[in-house]
């Protein structure tokens, strides 16, 4: 399959990522992952090892779309988690005291 990653074209195959990434060790993961075989490798790691340029060169994006469309699995960023909303003195009083009956 033909993609661009850091404008350049790359024709990557399933079987000749599984190949370059044979006996590569994966670094710690803290935000987009590839898994590759049994292993999970960061997306930036992966781009490197297959493409040979800097890590800065190119984006995770571009790795997860080429990687995806391989059909290996890839995980974006993990959501955060809504921020709980902060009561006033006020409120938190009004709450502890409790509602006043709906007529």
């Amino acid at each position: 399959m033909r993609c661009v990653i850091a404008r350049f074209p790359f024709d990557l195959t399933k079987s000749g990522v599984l190949e370059s990434m044979k006996g590569v060790k994966p670094e710690e993961i803290f935000g987009e992952s590839v898994t590759i075989g049994r292993r999970t490798y960061p997306a930036k790691q992966v781009g490197q090892v297959i493409t040979r340029q800097d890590r800065r060169d190119f984006s995770a994006g571009e790795v997860l779309r080429a990687m995806t469309q391989l059909g290996f699995t890839c995980r974006g960023l993990p959501r955060a988690a809504a921020p709980e909303r902060v009561l006033s003195p006020l409120q938190q009083a009004s709450a502890m005291l409790g509602a006043p009956a709906a007529n």
